[in-house]
């Protein structure tokens, strides 16, 4: 893989204060973030689901890309968000689930009941020691938790640039571990490389789903919007209306619980 020196060196961990300033930004608009946001490839959800799991949890489910796909694949799956917003918009998609509006932390949800926990674009939205502790009391002696994340593919230095441009905070540096609290054991690792075909108007809305351009100010937003501007047609050479392969990674970690003492 080619080094990218620029991607952090302590990924997925975000200070509290940060973190709430930053997630706050995803409890509206959720129809926009729904739209322009990728569904995870089938390699990724049969590493999740390789231990044949029945039931499932999605923590930090947004809008219920992911818990379509566990649904699709025939679990009984608990959806469970802090956004309201994000809720109603995965009720619309899967109104036959149950919904919990909670943080990861405290779902408020029975102990001991899910094969499985996923986390899908979410584990650095929470206390991950808290997050932890949660989620080892959901599961049963044996069950998994599984954190996922697409990202735009950094190692492709064309994506570099832009994923800076667009001030892209989900970007990991894949080698990196998540921290996950001591009910688990080492996790294991997945990555898969696939694209996304994409338009400057689709690019635009990408840039704004994400939490950066939520939370700044206008004059910061033209000036993101002016930057990939540039950069798509200018720079890169792009029409407005071209479609491009944006090279895209998702990667996957799968951790068994210990056993209850």
């Amino acid at each position: 893989m080619a080094e990218i020196p620029s991607l952090p060196q302590r990924a997925f961990v975000v200070g509290a204060q940060r973190r709430e300033e930053l997630a706050s930004a995803f409890q509206s608009d959720a129809e926009s973030y729904d739209k322009i946001r990728p569904s995870y490839p089938q390699e990724a959800l049969d590493f999740t689901l390789q231990h044949r799991p029945a039931t499932a949890v999605d923590i930090g489910c947004g809008s219920g890309i992911f818990t379509e796909q566990l649904v699709s694949a025939g679990l009984e799956v608990t959806a469970v968000d802090p956004s309201a917003d994000m809720l109603s918009v995965l009720s619309k998609r899967l109104p036959h689930i149950e919904v919990a509006c909670a943080a990861g932390e405290a779902t408020g949800l029975a102990a001991d009941s899910f094969d499985l926990v996923t986390y899908a674009q979410a584990w650095h939205w929470v206390d991950h020691p808290q997050a932890s502790a949660e989620a080892a009391r959901l599961l049963h002696d044996g069950g998994w938790l599984a954190l996922l994340w697409n990202q735009l593919d950094v190692t492709v230095p064309w994506m570099h640039r832009l994923a800076r441009i667009m001030h892209a905070g989900d970007v990991h540096r894949p080698e990196l571990e998540p921290p996950l609290g001591p009910q688990f054991q080492k996790p294991e690792h997945g990555i898969w490389h696939w694209s996304m075909e994409l338009d400057f108007d689709e690019i635009i809305e990408l840039t704004k789903s994400r939490s950066y351009y939520r939370k700044s100010s206008d004059t910061t937003r033209a000036k993101v919007e002016a930057n990939l501007a540039w950069y798509w047609h200018e720079h890169l050479g792009h029409e407005p209306d071209k479609k491009v392969q944006v090279p895209y990674l998702t990667h996957a970690w799968r951790s068994r619980r210990r056993p209850r003492r």
